[in-house]
């Protein structure tokens, strides 16, 4: 499965082990940004910019986060919607 470049991460349980395999196949795909809500999603941003950045050392590993806590799935498409980061219609991935 490829991701489209604007995904919406809708987390239902929470952060789980699943996130690094994720964010690996989000950055092989061009992903270019990231926006989450629901349970823990200011925590799973944080999560998912530390595995974006790693050491450090490879400048060319880069995605655009967002967290949108207490907002509607709704609310946070909208949003995506307008970002020019990535282009096409937002993918909506739940976790």
């Amino acid at each position: 499965m490829s991701y489209a470049q604007k995904v919406i991460i809708h987390s239902k349980s929470g952060a789980n082990n699943t996130l690094e395999a994720l964010v690996e196949q989000f950055i092989s795909d061009g992903v270019r940004f990231v926006a989450v809500a629901g349970k823990d999603c200011a925590l799973i941003e944080d999560i998912i910019d530390e595995i974006v950045v790693g050491d450090g050392s490879d400048n060319t590993r880069f995605i655009l986060t967002s967290s949108h806590p207490g907002e509607s799935l709704e609310e946070v498409i909208q949003f995506v919607r307008i970002v020019t980061q990535g282009t096409g219609e937002p993918q909506l991935v739940e976790l």
